[in-house]
């Protein structure tokens, strides 16, 4: 009977550990705006429907959205509901609009990516201001909600008390900010570690790391069930 309890509270101990390690893994994401229809129009893709793409999707803090389009096409964000039902970025007030991409109406275009991180919880709005908002008004639209999850990771805080990078300093400059990019974009993990009192060790790296308690862990179960 001990044996069997034994073997119980270990099997609980062990999941739970997992889930912890998987939770901090898990934590910050990548998400492609349209998968492999990229960020353009109804007229250029007439299947698209971004907002249909948002729905069912978690954003949190620290994730980044990927756009993927091409010269012809812009990246503006918006905390302003007005300016994103209005399509408007010409007119929109320079502390709460981003333009990340600039879009210039040609003939030939260049396929680019824009790399846009997630650093402001509540409601988020991105939309293509090129063509007067023509783009926007064909579908090139959504909105999303950016919950706090693991909070900002280290590599995306500003030293500032603003979060948010700065926009354009007006509807004239065709500058864009800077795309703060962790160096594990590529393969984004979960972020800061849960540190306990200075001087400590960071628990998920004692529990999870190489050689930490999960490996004992993981012993211990192999012990009991080959000899219990």
């Amino acid at each position: 009977m001990k044996q069997q309890i034994c073997r119980s509270l270990l099997f609980l101990f062990f999941f739970s550990v997992f889930l912890l390690c998987f939770s901090k893994a898990a934590a910050y994401k990548n998400d492609t705006v349209g998968d492999s229809l990229g960020w353009y129009d109804k007229l250029q893709k007439p299947t698209i429907n971004y907002q249909k793409w948002a729905a069912g999707k978690n954003f949190s803090l620290g994730d980044f959205l990927i756009f993927n389009t091409d010269t012809n096409h812009s990246v503006i964000q918006t905390y302003n509901i007005t300016t994103y039902k209005a399509c408007d970025y010409d007119n929109a007030e320079d502390d709460d609009t981003i333009q990340w991409a600039t879009g210039e109406p040609a003939v030939t275009t260049q396929a680019v990516s824009i790399a846009v991180p997630l650093l402001k919880e509540g409601m988020t709005y991105f939309f293509s201001g090129d063509y007067d908002g023509e783009q926007c008004k064909n579908g090139q639209h959504f909105k999303i909600n950016v919950t706090h999850g693991q909070g900002l990771p280290n590599s995306l805080k500003s030293p500032s008390t603003d979060s948010s990078p700065a926009p354009s300093s007006s509807a004239e400059d065709d500058s864009v900010p800077d795309t703060v990019i962790p160096s594990n974009f590529n393969n984004p993990v979960g972020g800061d570690e849960v540190k306990q009192a200075s001087g400590s060790i960071s628990l998920v790296k004692f529990l999870c790391g190489e050689g930490g308690m999960l490996t004992s862990v993981v012993v211990c179960l192999g012990l009991v069930w080959a000899f219990g």
